[in-house]
């Protein structure tokens, strides 16, 4: 693979440099969720001067699912390799699940090794890690890398296609059909870009797949065979550390990323784009669009401890409320004061608790009017207390206050 020139970064920085002060003020369209209904914004609100050269396109606020900006959001295209987001879903669940291992010892088969396109040339019986094989799939987009993945996590190239096609209907999506695990040209393999900034949001929840895709160089067989990120914007673009491109001259150029910036992450999907590099002026043009106008309000990080509340028949006395997410919620820059929140927890927990379980709810508003709920679970373990132990509890507390 070969590296990018000086000249070409430095074209794209421009581009986007030029693309952020450029800009006339926009409206903002935008799709939220309030508890579990969605709303969708008006024809006014979806009114807009912003354009795209990507034949579809989305920019999504993840958290809550908020749409900043759409062009043909549903309509279904050929993906090429940002398939593999979906693949590297199904194999990072499979190994958070137990069901396999990074440190797994895979080999080659004859069909892994006749795969065409990007790849790491397999030959039929050599053994990599599985850790090795889904870093080539997420860093070098190698299809034959692609093709042993999914017959050591399912037995066979159809089986995972089949659990992928499993999760798109898990997780809602309507217009998306897998056909293979790798995303060369096939009748019928199909998504959209709304379906695959899903996809990304879904798989951004594995610390697997985000340490994966942030890989921005690897030396497999040894350091003799080098990968390079196919993803450019993880040099190009401050705050993307995640994502996978794409390219067949079925799909034109293709990807799906998401950067971070003072507390807003945004997700971006582009697809058809048509000219070499298009897909990440576009990306880039659409980040611009997004981080210039939106603000992040975050009133807690994922794990922070949000209250302790008391335990009722435990073997200890109270327990930590801790987020279980990043609670949080894009507002347009000058709205920010316009946030408050509320916490909706009952005033003490019965025993046993299991850490993780959902104890409680963070509401947050603007201007009074609920626009997110996030769950807050329990800390720790609480075991319940046994009958010994609650009357031991109470002789003490008696005899304390003596």
């Amino acid at each position: 693979m070969k590296r990018w020139k000086l000249r070409d970064k430095v074209m794209v920085i421009l581009c986007s440099a030029s693309l952020l002060f450029g800009q006339v003020g926009l409206a903002w369209a935008t799709s939220e969720y309030h508890g579990k209904t969605k709303e969708r914004p008006s024809k006014e609100e979806k009114q807009t001067t912003f354009e795209t050269t990507a034949e579809s396109a989305v920019l999504m606020e993840p958290t809550t699912g908020a749409i900043i900006f759409e062009k043909n959001p549903h309509k279904s295209l050929p993906p090429a390799s940002v398939t593999k987001i979906m693949t590297l879903l199904v194999a990072t669940e499979a190994v958070e699940q137990g069901k396999a291992s990074l440190k797994d010892r895979v080999k080659a088969s004859e069909e892994s090794s006749g795969m065409g396109g990007s790849q790491i040339y397999l030959e039929v019986g050599e053994e990599f890690s599985l850790e090795e094989l889904l870093i080539s799939v997420a860093v070098g987009s190698a299809n034959d890398a692609s093709v042993a993945v999914a017959e050591h996590i399912a037995g066979s190239h159809d089986e995972f296609v089949a659990m992928m096609n499993a999760k798109a209907k898990a997780l809602g999506l309507k217009d998306s059909k897998f056909v293979n695990a790798y995303g060369l040209p096939a009748e019928g393999h199909v998504t959209s870009a709304y379906d695959m900034a899903i996809i990304l949001r879904e798989a951004m929840k594995s610390p697997v797949f985000r340490r994966l895709t942030a890989i921005k160089e690897y030396g497999l067989r040894g350091g003799e065979f080098k990968l390079y990120n196919t993803n450019k914007l993880l040099w190009w673009y401050k705050g993307v550390d995640t994502g996978k491109t794409g390219w067949t001259n079925e799909a034109k150029y293709c990807l799906a990323s998401s950067a971070e910036r003072d507390g807003l992450r945004l997700i971006a999907v582009v697809m058809g784009t048509p000219e070499p590099r298009s897909h990440f002026r576009e990306s880039i043009r659409l980040y611009n669009y997004g981080f210039a106008r939106y603000r992040g309000v975050t009133v807690a990080e994922a794990g922070s401890q949000i209250k302790v509340l008391p335990v009722e028949k435990g073997t200890l006395n109270q327990v930590q409320v801790v987020a279980k997410g990043r609670i949080g919620l894009m507002v347009p820059k000058g709205q920010e004061k316009e946030i408050s929140h509320r916490l909706v927890l009952p005033e003490s927990l019965p025993a046993p608790l299991v850490k993780g379980r959902k104890v409680g709810e963070a509401v947050i508003s603007q201007k009074g009017k609920d626009m997110a709920k996030f769950d807050l679970v329990a800390g720790g373990d609480v075991p319940k207390a046994s009958l010994w132990q609650q009357v031991g509890r109470v002789f003490k507390e008696v005899y304390s206050n003596k």
